[in-house]
This record gives structure tokens, sequence and C-alpha cells, in this order.
């Protein structure tokens, strides 16, 4: 694993974040940071993403990585605003390339075997496991990873509080991404307070494990 990675999986919770609004961004993060994770995944679904990402990365005290990375001039974007990882929901040889030859760890999305032998040649180890729970949950993860042993999988797409536990106890997961403490709806109405209660809800889960 990417030494720069080890810190987020070891939160083994990565809260993925759409938000609109960048000026909300100090307000976010303050929240996931009182609530125990001092981590996030912008996503770049929206036009506030690589604001939002230099603001939090700025302050040092988090590590934040920037998703929904489709091109190579969207992760040259995200590294320039101080994003520390990248994460994709398929699988671009391109963007992989580019990635590791700024040192930046990545971790694409993969949904079949072919996917996980071409992360693998291209020298991964961690994958992200997209859209989790429409192409199975669980039940599909073990049964796609078993055959690789060199490679752990980063669920997102469906989790929550009820069902990240199941995915968490499994080896083959390093961690989980889940946007249900940080939804775009709390955050564009100032629920921040929600977003720190549910966010120490889910550390409690790890805790737990």
């Amino acid at each position: 694993m990417h030494a720069k990675l080890a810190p987020v999986m070891d939160l083994r919770i990565v809260p993925v974040v759409a938000i609109h609004n960048a000026e909300d961004a100090p307000a976010l993060a303050d929240a996931l940071i009182r609530g125990g994770l001092p981590c996030a995944e912008i996503t770049f679904r929206t036009d506030a993403a690589e604001a939002a990402i230099k603001s939090m990365a700025e302050r040092g005290d988090m590590t934040i990585g920037a998703g929904t990375v489709l091109k190579v001039e969207q992760a040259q974007k995200a590294i320039d605003a101080g994003a520390t990882f990248i994460v994709a929901p398929g699988l671009n040889p391109k963007v992989v390339k580019f990635c590791q030859d700024n040192d930046v760890p990545i971790t694409p999305g993969i949904a079949t075997p072919t996917d996980i032998e071409t992360a693998m040649d291209l020298g991964l180890e961690i994958l992200k496991f997209f859209p989790a729970e429409t192409f199975g949950g669980l039940k599909t993860l073990k049964a796609i990873s078993a055959p690789y042993q060199a490679v752990k999988f980063v669920p997102t797409g469906g989790l929550n509080a009820s069902n990240v536990v199941d995915y968490l106890k499994h080896p083959k997961v390093a961690a989980c991404g889940g946007s249900w403490m940080v939804k775009s709806s709390y955050i564009a109405d100032g629920e921040f307070d929600k977003i720190t209660e549910l966010t120490r809800e889910a550390v409690q889960i790890v805790k737990s494990i």
C-alpha cells in the first residue's frame, strides 16, 4: 500500500462528499474532525470540488482526496489543489499512470475479475469495488475477490450504517467509502451537527468490530 494512503485506510471509513458550495468546506471539515474522521474524498461531481479540496487540504489537519476523477486533467487539478489521493469510478490506465508518475496513490473502481487483473498488471493493490450494492454487494465481492490474494478493496456505493459492518469484517476489505454521514443536503442545509453525530456513529462502528 502506498504510504500516503495508509492514514485513510487506518480509519476504515472514508466520507465521500459531493459539495456544491466551497464556502461550506471549512464547516464540513470541522464537523468531520469533531466526529473523529479527519479525512474526506471530495468528488468531482460538482463545480465546487477543486476549491473545496484546496480549502480543506490547506488546514493541515485532514487527509483530503479527490473522487470521481475521470480524466488526467481532473487528476492534475486535484493534485494542484492539495489532494493526497485519487479515487475513480472506473479503471482508466491513463489516469492511473499519471498518478503513479506523480507519486499519488489512486484507487480506481472495479466490478469484474478482468478489471482486477488489469489493475494488478498496473501494480495496484487497493481497488474500489463500485457500485458495491448495485453489483450484488458483499456476496459478489467475496466471489470475485477470492482468486486474488494480493489486492484489497474499498467497497463504495449504497453503503450505510446498517450494512457497513458486514463489509468491514471481510478480510479483503481495507476500508469502505460512504456518503450517508455527509449527504449533500446536510451540507447545503448547514446540518453540521448532524454530520458530526453520524460521523461519530461511524467511528463507533469501526471500533466495535
